[in-house]
């Protein structure tokens, strides 16, 4: 990869082989919106402005119960902190890069494209153009959800208002978060943010949601800490 649109292109096959598993997930998060009664052009905007998946699915759940407003953007802020420490370990990588990529490269930041990115400046550290192979795979990345959470609202919005379509949501997060637990720490979060979640259903506002969210990154962060 010696120049700019090869590694570009270089990125963008690298997402390729992941899109599979994406579309559903855009599909659904379209779905969804159009269940919690957004019009098509409130969800493309959301999809835009927003575009993070769980947090936008934990949103549109949040406004199926009518929560506030400020208790929602809590919940989305918290939800996407972990951007905070992909960000800090790209920052190094990304260090030449123009003011206007940089913004451009926050705004795309996904699990998937970080993932990929990482990996590969961890196997050849002195690659040139590294911030382009992040731009290939996460500009495939925006493209394919934005066309998935479309084709999504559309299909959602012939379901009769009769159907109840809320529960999409939470078997979207079960079937996200199962390949992901891979080891006892993983597994020990999960079941920690489980029981909380289970422990605190009742409270107004989906205020358990948050607690459960707090208790999950709080023990992991300890768990971690104790690792290294």
């Amino acid at each position: 990869m010696h120049s700019i649109s090869a590694t570009f292109r270089a990125g963008i096959r690298a997402f390729l082989p992941i899109a599979v598993g994406i579309i559903p997930f855009a599909l659904i998060s379209g779905i969804a919106a159009m269940s919690v009664g957004l019009s098509i052009p409130q969800a493309i905007a959301m999809s835009m402005i927003v575009f993070a998946g769980s947090a936008q699915l934990v949103a549109m759940q949040l406004l199926a119960e009518h929560t506030p407003m400020l208790l929602i953007i809590l919940t989305t802020v918290i939800i996407n902190l972990r951007f905070v420490m992909y960000s800090a370990s790209l920052a190094d990588h990304f260090a030449q890069l123009k003011q206007r990529w940089k913004w451009l490269s926050a705004y795309l930041l996904t699990d998937q494209a970080y993932a990929l990115a990482i990996s590969l400046y961890q196997r050849k550290p002195h690659m040139h153009y590294k911030p382009w192979f992040y731009l290939g795979a996460a500009i495939s990345m925006w493209i394919t959800w934005q066309i998935g959470a479309v084709v999504g609202m559309l299909v959602g919005q012939q379901f009769p208002a009769s159907w109840q379509l809320d529960f999409t949501i939470p078997l979207t997060f079960i079937a996200l978060a199962m390949p992901a637990i891979k080891n006892r720490r993983l597994a020990a979060v999960a079941l920690c943010a489980a029981i909380m979640a289970g422990a605190t259903v009742m409270l107004p506002y989906k205020l358990g949601l948050v607690l459960s969210v707090l208790a999950g990154v709080g023990l992991g962060l300890y768990l971690e800490g104790r690792q290294a």
